[in-house]
């Protein structure tokens, strides 16, 4: 692995350190849920660095379903939460 993907990969990895104290201070659902997309676009970013740069092809693979998971959980979140206020009206 070259310094340049290591420092990159020790960046994203602290970016993961600082996203985990945030979702324990979160006070609300919606900053947990955002700490969550930070986990799936950083865990995907991390895996793509590391196929890249140690020629492990299968993690791609990983990536993209991490990536995939990650966008649906968002979704889901929202839909959930655009219903909820829904209700809340009526």
């Amino acid at each position: 692995m070259s310094t340049l993907a290591l420092g990159v990969a020790l960046f994203l990895l602290a970016n993961l350190v600082v996203a985990l104290v945030a979702a324990a201070r979160g006070p609300t659902p919606a900053d947990r849920m955002l700490t969550a997309l930070l986990f799936g676009s950083t865990g995907t970013a991390v895996m793509v660095l590391l196929a890249a740069s140690g020629g492990v092809a299968p993690l791609i693979d990983v990536a993209l379903v991490l990536a995939l998971l990650a966008a649906i959980g968002g979704i889901a979140f929202a839909k959930r939460a655009w219903h909820a206020e829904g209700n809340d009206h009526d």
